[in-house]
């Protein structure tokens, strides 16, 4: 009785957090580049006095989702997808380095290189600084090349080279800013093997009919959740009946 009221409690909340998760997944179905979030359940015994029939039932997130999202050509200089696997990497809003897929570029005022969330995209010696008046390349190998508007196409400068790395999917980790880091709070080393397309996005990686499902097949196993604690309730209620009648 204990262990059942215990687990069907926190198995409840935990599928209300598992919604949550599956919802988030959902709203970023249409993500340039998103990896879906992925959950599990685990059984916890507490600790503490109390019987050791106790245990909790515990969501963790256990990652993301690496599988690669289907590429949509656009056709716009700015925009590029990792074919395969692999990041390009951008510095974070606290000035570290993290690591995306979302290739939807564009430039600041200053001519910086940056995604379209504003996060500047880091070179293999820095930020990309893109001259004025310029029309932009990106190569597959991630050289930024720049033409000045008006001259011939062979007066090409290279600017810089986006920084591709490759880790282990087992070495990253996904922050709750949707960006990738390496667990041990390093740097990626650049990976040559890591290739670009051009004028072309990688879309969501979240399947939104299956997600859905999901979210359906959840909601369910909270009514299994709240069934099992009311039949709980209904035998305490039938026990204490009998010791009081047994005891009369």
């Amino acid at each position: 009785m204990d262990r059942l009221i215990y687990i069907a409690m926190t198995g409840a909340q935990q599928v209300m957090n598992q919604q949550a998760v599956t919802a988030h997944n959902l709203a970023n179905a249409a993500t340039t580049g998103y990896k879906a979030d992925t959950t599990a359940f685990r059984v916890a015994p507490v600790q503490g006095p109390g019987l050791p029939t106790r245990a909790y039932a515990v969501d963790t997130t256990t990652g993301a989702d690496l599988a690669p999202g289907a590429i949509q050509r656009t056709g716009r200089d700015l925009d590029v997808a990792v074919q395969g696997e692999g990041f390009f990497a951008v510095q974070a809003p606290d000035g570290s380095e993290a690591y995306t897929r979302n290739g939807s570029l564009d430039l600041s005022a200053e001519g910086e290189l940056r995604t379209r969330t504003g996060l500047t995209v880091l070179g293999e010696g820095g930020p990309i600084i893109i001259p004025p008046d310029s029309k932009i390349a990106i190569g597959t190998d991630g050289t930024v090349s720049a033409t000045t508007n008006g001259q011939s196409a062979a007066n090409v400068t290279i600017v810089g080279q986006i920084k591709l790395v490759n880790p282990g999917a087992t070495d990253v980790t996904k922050g709750s800013d949707g960006l990738f880091r390496l667990r041990n709070g390093q740097s990626a080393d650049a990976n040559p093997g890591v290739a670009l397309i051009g004028g072309a996005l990688e879309g969501s990686n979240v399947n939104a009919v299956a997600t859905m499902v999901d979210m359906i097949n959840l909601a369910r196993q909270f009514d299994v959740q709240m069934k099992l604690l009311q039949n709980a309730e209904t035998n305490a209620q039938r026990a204490s009946q009998l010791l009081s009648t047994t005891t009369s």
